[in-house]
């Protein structure tokens, strides 16, 4: 018989005072509790561990090794567990090649959907690119009307310059008798005289043939010899009318662009066969920042150049000379204030001038800096000069990732890029109305189901707002979680256990109804959701609650009510069902501090991802919430633009704010902190008193 309930016999992990307690199976569970109660000690710390153990242990010895294993909790005695998987509220790792359409698989379906349906354009001039076969091209050519006259050519050179001696004589031994040189029809028999500085179009004269029934075995012979004779591309030459390519390749007849058989490695910036080939796939590069370079453009020409600074009296009189001898050239001063001095002059001293310009040559300071980084053996140096490069968008890809042959390959005029850069708000709308032929109908249907079901997953957790080529380290802690959230959902298992951190965190009202939805759902699947929580809503729609208390630390660790929400209100115990019931509550200060006159800082035009040119006025010495629905642009103004502008100022960081075009009121800042949800460090001597520097006293003191 079917076990019921997971039973925890004497639970005494960390603060947990020996209880015994009965969860249901197949519900959803809030473990709830003042924050020390003893939450996670025994969500996670006990029920998990013990469930990962066993599960662990249940394997062979050789694939354990490869798997973390969980100490024995301090428990006596656990029955009823399923497999365990713990959503824990912990921000993304850094890796930069990770994104939200990569962590939930969409990406996997995109790279697939373009392999097999996406239509090949030329990234050169734009033009459509066919692949046919040798059936296709005959049934095509059959369709012509009974009795055109036609001529089967194949293109062997195509606008290019030369005399091509060789290629006749190679052409007269394989047994052609004619080519159409430049539009015109020549025997090769013929003396043939071409002008080398001119550019040619050559094609061989395979048949010349009339449409009729009993052709198709003539006209497949004419095909095949075409289509080998001009590598894959073929033309058909029908009188007083255009003339028609035929292509059994991925090829631009017009660049010459040739593809490669369209797979999904194509699509993948992992890949070395689709990554971009300048930035590796990554989207930016490192280059030398001219406003490293340069901090202070006031400042003299002389001066400004802060690397052109550093070093010994010789080198630093060296490119003194340099700049003077420009100067003299250009006719500026180098005592001038550089952003005085005029524009293309800037550019000069910036980037370089060749000989040709004024009749002399000058480097620049961002290729000098470029070349000594490149060809330097010191670390110091090579350290000197780091810290005038920061990461800007790769210029060949424009951050796009991949290579201009994945990105011309396109579905409803949409490059895989294209639609990685929506919202899967609007993922989802352009797939809903995706238009496709019966054919594209057939081959999609299975991936685009597999698509929109993810994202329809990502919606439900309140995460439409992301894009998908979001790079994954900059989520915060509950996105990630609630990501994981709905991979979950999408692997589709049934009959695991399931422990999530406070996923609620971060999200904002509107959309906890969402969430609450899904976690129902995964229940449904037949699965047990225990769920760490604070927020009432969670709470109140719970199926089984446990209130954990009464204090905090060695005052908690007890279970001081359990049951169904009814028995939480009615507990006398229960500080929750105080504050459930309306006996507590937090009251809304009745006097709050007033801004000081004067004391503002201003962000002006801000307009980094969605934020609308907007200024934004922050008063100083106050506690300031910032707050909006989940995707209104929070954590783009104050992580992207507001700590990245003042980091930058103060300390020097190389990390480029987000767009605006300036920050108000900064001289009344000397410091930035930020406080996020990155973990404080790894080591195992680490602890709340060395973190936080108590420990230094406490050893002054003994």
């Amino acid at each position: 018989m079917e076990n019921k309930y997971i039973k925890i016999f004497g639970a005494k992990e960390h603060n947990l005072k020996n209880i015994n307690l009965e969860i249901p199976r197949n519900k959803l569970v809030v473990i709830t509790g003042l924050s020390g109660s003893g939450k996670s000690s025994l969500a996670f710390d006990t029920i998990y561990a013990e469930g990962q153990r066993r599960y662990v242990e249940s394997l062979s010895a050789y694939a354990r090794q490869f798997l973390e294993q969980l100490e024995k909790p301090d428990v006596e005695h656990i029955e009823g567990l399923s497999p365990a998987i713990s959503i824990e509220q912990r921000k993304a790792g850094g890796n930069p090649r990770s994104t939200v359409g990569t962590t939930t698989e969409i990406s996997d379906y995109l790279r697939l959907l373009f392999s097999r349906i996406g239509e090949p354009y030329c990234y050169k001039c734009g033009q459509k690119i066919k692949q046919q076969s040798h059936d296709e091209i005959i049934n095509r050519i059959l369709k012509y009307p009974d009795g055109l006259s036609i001529l089967i050519l194949a293109p062997v050179v195509r606008g290019r310059k030369g005399e091509y001696h060789s290629l006749f004589s190679e052409l007269k031994k394989q047994g052609f008798v004619r080519i159409r040189l430049n539009g015109a029809i020549i025997s090769l028999d013929e003396k043939i005289k071409l002008d080398k500085f001119k550019k040619h179009t050559i094609e061989v004269v395979v048949d010349r043939i009339a449409i009729g029934k009993d052709i198709r075995e003539r006209l497949a012979d004419s095909v095949e010899t075409a289509l080998k004779v001009g590598k894959g591309l073929m033309l058909v030459a029908k009188s007083d009318k255009e003339d028609e390519l035929f292509s059994e390749l991925y090829s631009c007849p017009k660049c010459g662009v040739n593809y490669e058989e369209i797979e999904p490695r194509m699509f993948s910036f992992n890949s070395p066969y689709g990554a971009c080939k300048a930035c590796d796939g990554l989207g930016t590069i490192m280059d030398i920042d001219t406003d490293l370079v340069m901090p202070d453009k006031t400042k003299s020409l002389r001066e400004a150049i802060r690397p052109w600074r550093v070093g010994g009296m010789r080198i630093i009189l060296h490119y003194r000379r340099l700049l003077r001898k420009l100067g003299q050239g250009y006719g500026f001063d180098i005592d001038a204030p550089f952003n005085k001095i005029p524009k293309k002059v800037r550019d000069v001293i910036l980037y370089g001038s060749k000989r040709e310009d004024l009749g002399m040559y000058f480097e620049g300071v961002v290729p000098n800096l470029l070349r000594r980084l490149k060809d330097t053996d010191s670390e110091f140096m090579r350290a000197e000069i780091n810290k005038y490069t920061s990461f800007s968008v790769c210029p060949e890809c424009k951050g796009k990732r991949l290579k201009p042959e994945a990105l011309s390959i396109k579905i409803n005029s949409m490059s895989i890029s294209d639609v990685s850069g929506f919202s899967i708000r609007d993922a989802k709308s352009f797939f809903s109305d995706l238009k496709l032929t019966e054919t594209q109908e057939k081959i999609a249907h299975q991936i685009l189901k597999e698509i929109q079901e993810r994202l329809g997953f990502m919606a439900n957790v309140g995460l439409d707002y992301l894009t998908m080529d979001r790079i994954s380290s900059t989520l915060s802690g509950g996105e990630a979680q609630r990501i994981r959230l709905a991979t979950q959902i999408g692997a589709g298992l049934v009959g695991v256990l399931y422990i999530l951190d406070e996923p609620s965190i971060g999200l904002h009202q509107k959309d906890n109804a969402k969430l609450l939805d899904t976690l129902k759902a995964l229940r449904d699947l037949g699965n047990t959701l225990i769920v760490v929580e604070h927020d009432e809503a969670t709470i109140r729609n719970a199926d089984y609650i446990v209130d954990l208390g009464p204090g905090a630390g060695k005052h908690g660790g007890y279970v001081v009510a359990k049951g169904k929400i009814e028995d939480i209100i009615n507990s006398e115990e229960s500080l929750t069902g105080s504050y459930l019931r309306g006996e507590l509550k937090i009251d809304v200060p009745k006097k709050r501090r007033k801004a000081i006159k004067n004391k503002f800082i201003v962000i002006r035009n801000a307009k980094e991802h969605n934020l609308k040119n907007i200024d934004i006025r922050i008063p100083l010495g106050l506690f300031v919430c910032i707050t909006g629905v989940s995707g209104s642009g929070k954590s783009t103004m104050v992580d992207d633009i507001l700590y990245k502008a003042l980091a930058k100022r103060l300390y020097g960081s190389k990390e480029k704010p987000g767009g605006h075009d300036g920050i108000d009121g900064t001289d009344q800042i000397d410091k930035v902190i930020v406080v996020d949800q990155s973990p404080i460090g790894r080591t195992p001597r680490s602890n709340p008193v060395t973190y936080t520097g108590v420990f230094s006293f406490i050893r002054d003191i003994f």
